[in-house]
C-alpha cells in the first residue's frame, strides 16, 4: 500500500509517500481502506519530536479517519461498511475500561501516535469496538474530520465543565479543530458563547457558528473584553487549549465559580496561578484528555442529525501531505484539514 510515513524526526521534508507494508490482522481487529484522514496538531508533534516520548519509527501519524471496512477478523464486522474511527484505543478489560472510562485506561492511545499506525495511509487497521457506521449521506471528509475534535469539545463542555443551559462559555482559537467544535457543542446546548480568533474573516466564521460575541486576539485584550461584554462578571466556563500564550488572561477572564478546562498546550506548558484568586473566586482547573466511546456516540448523533457539522477548511491529496502539514503550521486554517486517499 502507498503510505506517507517519516523515519526521522524533522522539518516537513522527512514526510515521504512511499511504499509500505499492509497492516495484518489480529482476532478482532477490521481493515479499513481509508478515503479520508483530517490532520491534528498531534501529527505536528510527532513529526518533529515529542520530549521523553520515543515514537516507533518508521511512523504513520493520522488518528482522525473514514473509510470503508474491507476485511475482518471480528465476527460481526461486514465487509463494506462504511465507518468512522474512534480515535481513543483502550484494552477493554482494566476496571476504568469496564466502567466506561475508557479515556482514563492505563494503555489508552490514540491512532496514529504509538503503538497504532495511523490514517496517513490507502490502508489501516483498528479494533472493531473502534468502528463507528455513517449513514450514507455523510460523506468520508467530514466524517473524517469530525471525531477527535467533536470528542474532545463534547468531554470538555458535558462532562468535565458540566455545562449548563445559559451559561456564558468562553471559547479560545475559534478556528482551530477544537475551536470550532466547541463553539457548536456550546451553543447547540443552550451557552452564550464568546470567542476569540485572529482574523476578521475567522470572527465572521464564528458568529456564524453560533457565537454570540467575538473577540480579536491579536488587537484586544480578551480579559478586558470578557469583563466588559458581561458587565464585568466573567464567563462560567473557559475552553482552553492554547496553553501558556493564553493562560493567564483565561483564568482573568472566569466569573466567581467559574470552570477553566483545558486539553492542549499548543504554545508552552508552563501556567502560573495566584492561589488567591483560585480560593477566593473559588474557581476550578479541569484537565481534558479525549473522551470515552459512549461520549463520541453521543455527539455523533447531533451529527449524523445535522445539528452540528465539522468545518471543513480544504482537503489535500495523500501524496501532498506536506503541503497539507505546512498549512496546519501556518494557522491559516479554519476548521479542519482533510487528506483524501
Amino acid at each position: 500500500m502507498k503510505a506517507v510515513r517519516f523515519h526521522q524526526h524533522g522539518g516537513l521534508d522527512v514526510l515521504r509517500y512511499e511504499d509500505a507494508p499492509e497492516p495484518q490482522l489480529l482476532p478482532g481487529e477490521a481493515l479499513v481502506r481509508v478515503r479520508a484522514c483530517a490532520l491534528n496538531h498531534l501529527d505536528l508533534w510527532e513529526r518533529r519530536g515529542l520530549e521523553h516520548v520515543t515514537i516507533p519509527m518508521p511512523h504513520i501519524s493520522g488518528s482522525d479517519i473514514a473509510g470503508e471496512v474491507v476485511a475482518s477478523a471480528a465476527t460481526d464486522v461486514s465487509v463494506g461498511r462504511r465507518v468512522m474511527l474512534q480515535p481513543g484505543v483502550s484494552c477493554g478489560r482494566c476496571p476504568a475500561c469496564l466502567s466506561g472510562k475508557d479515556n482514563q485506561c492505563p494503555r489508552y492511545e490514540v491512532l496514529g501516535y504509538m503503538n497504532h499506525a495511523g490514517g496517513y495511509a490507502e490502508l489501516v487497521k483498528a479494533p472493531a469496538e473502534n468502528l463507528v457506521s455513517i449513514p450514507d449521506d455523510i460523506d468520508f471528509v467530514h466524517a473524517a474530520a469530525f471525531p477527535l475534535t467533536f470528542l474532545t469539545a463534547w468531554h470538555m463542555l458535558m462532562t468535565r465543565a458540566q455545562l449548563k443551559r445559559g451559561e456564558d462559555v468562553l471559547v479560545l482559537a475559534a478556528g482551530s479543530g477544537v475551536g470550532q467544535a466547541a463553539i457548536q457543542v456550546a451553543f447547540l446546548h443552550g451557552a452564550r458563547v464568546f470567542a476569540t480568533a485572529g482574523t476578521e474573516d475567522k470572527l465572521e466564521r464564528a458568529r456564524s457558528l453560533g457565537a454570540y460575541e467575538v473577540i480579536h486576539h491579536h488587537k484586544q485584550d480578551v480579559a478586558d473584553q470578557i469583563k466588559r461584554l458581561t458587565n464585568r462578571r466573567g464567563v462560567d466556563i473557559v475552553i482552553e487549549h492554547v496553553g501558556e500564550a493564553t493562560w493567564a488572561k483565561s483564568v482573568r477572564s472566569l466569573a466567581r465559580g467559574g470552570r477553566l478546562v483545558t486539553c492542549g498546550a499548543t504554545t508552552g506548558w508552563h501556567g502560573a496561578i495566584d492561589l488567591r484568586a483560585l480560593f477566593g473566586k473559588q474557581l476550578s482547573i479541569l484537565g481534558s484528555y479525549m473522551g470515552t466511546k459512549g461520549e463520541l456516540l453521543r455527539v455523533a448523533r447531533f451529527f449524523f442529525a445535522g445539528q452540528v457539522k465539522p468545518v471543513v477548511d480544504c482537503t489535500f491529496p495523500l501524496a501532498d501531505a506536506a503541503s497539507a502539514q505546512r498549512r496546519l503550521e501556518e494557522s491559516g486554517q479554519f476548521g479542519k484539514i482533510v487528506l483524501e486517499v
